[in-house]
This record gives C-alpha cells, structure tokens and sequence, in this order.
C-alpha cells in the first residue's frame, strides 16, 4: 500500500510530461522545452500564448504571480481552438487538461500553424506581348 502513492504520482508525471510534448510539438515547438522549469513557461507564454513577454515576468512577481496562469490558461486553449471551461481546466487540472491537449484532435492555431501551410502557387502570369 505504502508503494501505491508514489507509483501513482509517477505516472501522472509522465502523463503530463507526455501531454505537454505532445502540445509543444503541435505548436511548432520543440517537445524537449517542456522539460527545462523556466523556459517552458516562456515558450508556453510568449510562444504558444503568444502573450507579451510581460505575462511571463509577471509570473515571478509576489501576489501578482497569482493572475498569469489565468490569462495564459485561456490563451492556449483559444489558440487551440477550445472555449473557457477548458482553460480553467487548463489551470486547476493540467494533468488531465494538457494530455487531453496533446493527444486530442485539437490544433494549434496559431502563427506556427499559418506558416507551417505551404504558400499558395503564384498566379500564372500573362504571355508576353510580341
């Protein structure tokens, strides 16, 4: 019995890490940033987010660390096409929210999902005049 708690954290550990891989990578972003602590609430503020980089700084500011997780907890479910309820999820179960995220069908639709569509082919121009 005393095994179980730890075995259960570990396995939601991993499930999360596995969802934010796989929620970075949609997002045109490299998967292993979610593994290094302060650079992946950079790339998830200001890269997924796409939130100034103010959002992120406030996030170290006593008191005021308290309001970021929400802005940027709705601001990745809209750029992944989902309403509010799912950013609360977002915020208050990411260990359920972002896996669901990540292996889901949602996509990301943000500015690396425009540039990763190919251009579309030129117009084809006029024949030159004899």
């Amino acid at each position: 019995m005393a095994i179980l708690l730890p075995v259960l954290c570990l396995a939601l550990m991993v499930l999360m890490i596995a969802g934010l891989w796989k929620v970075f990578v949609k997002a045109g972003q490299p998967g292993w940033a979610c593994l290094v602590p302060v650079y992946n609430g950079y790339i998830v503020t200001v890269e997924i987010a796409k939130l100034p980089i103010l959002w992120f700084i406030l996030s170290f500011v006593p008191i005021v660390f308290l309001i970021p997780p929400f802005k940027v907890g709705f601001a990745v479910a809209a750029k992944f096409g989902k309403e509010g309820g799912f950013g609360i999820g977002l915020i208050f179960l990411p260990f359920i929210f972002y896996p669901i995220l990540g292996f889901g069908s949602a996509t990301y639709q943000g500015a690396a999902a425009a540039a990763a569509t190919p251009p579309a082919p030129p117009a084809p121009s006029a024949p030159p005049a004899a």
